[in-house]
């Protein structure tokens, strides 16, 4: 039989259409996932065009991280019904991976804008501001336990974020209650939070209120973040202002771009009210 009827392509051009070398065919013979339809008297290898079609799914189901062995032992009990199931399960598989793909997407445009807006701030200034109100998923209470204690809720928080996909790209933040800012127990926080810009069904979430905040920021380290609020409190003296229910913080600076702690930078936002 002659190739050239055009009827079957050696195993050079096979490899060719098919964008891998010919090695690659001889190993997917030998471990009988693709054989060529014929070899002639002088032993070469032809394939047909309709064996490109099988070897793209090959490709594809390689491509979707199946083992070459798991795909030989598909191939070994081939079936329309078996192949419609395989098909599916990998399709709810590139929606899952397309939905964590989107969300880190929006984590890394989360960053994106607070650090260009961190480029922009005035870390000396003072300022009071109206923010609107904001949905935070919070961690268990951690207000006055043991620092064993501390580490376990810290860790079940981390880990509900990534089970959850809570992780919104914002940094984790501490929220302090009024009575131990009073006291000057200002790193003594009640919960920690991770703001959620589009809330998932099936978690309970805070309503950071509305309201007036006086916003500072503390640079440096929390052994010495006592100054700032000193300054912050002199500030609402001058301003008549009210401490209110809450006090938030986040690092605007930590150790992802910095690499001393006398560089980090904490924004601190009080909550207040007009006296």
């Amino acid at each position: 039989m002659s190739k050239k009827d055009g009827k079957y392509l050696t195993t050079g051009e096979f490899a060719k259409l098919c964008k891998v070398n010919k090695q690659t065919l001889f190993y997917y013979e030998q471990i009988g996932l693709l054989k060529p339809v014929m070899k002639n008297k002088n032993r070469y290898r032809f394939y047909t065009v309709h064996q490109l079609e099988y070897f793209f799914v090959i490709d594809l189901l390689k491509d979707l991280g199946m083992s070459l062995n798991d795909i030989q032992q598909y191939t070994q009990n081939k079936s329309p019904e078996r192949f419609l199931e395989l098909m599916y399960k990998k399709k709810e598989e590139i929606v899952k991976k397309r939905q964590e793909i989107e969300a880190k997407e929006k984590m890394i445009e989360a960053k994106i804008a607070l650090m260009e807006e961190a480029s922009n701030l005035g870390f000396n200034e003072i300022t009071l501001e109206q923010l609107p109100e904001a949905t935070l998923y919070l961690s268990r209470k951690i207000e006055n336990i043991t620092d064993e204690k501390y580490v376990e809720v810290i860790s079940d928080f981390i880990e509900e974020l990534s089970e959850s996909h809570l992780d919104s790209g914002y940094p984790i933040g501490t929220i302090t209650e009024r009575e131990q800012v009073l006291k000057g127990e200002f790193s003594n926080y009640s919960y920690l939070y991770i703001e959620q810009p589009t809330p998932k069904e099936g978690h309970p979430y805070f309503k950071a209120v509305k309201g007036d905040f006086l916003i500072g920021y503390h640079v440096g380290d929390e052994n010495t973040i006592g100054t700032t609020y000193q300054r912050l409190f002199s500030e609402m003296e001058r301003l008549d202002l009210a401490l209110g229910d809450h006090v938030f913080e986040e690092y605007v600076y930590d150790s992802v771009v910095k690499n001393d702690t006398e560089h980090y930078v904490t924004k601190i936002m009080i909550q207040v009210n007009k006296k």
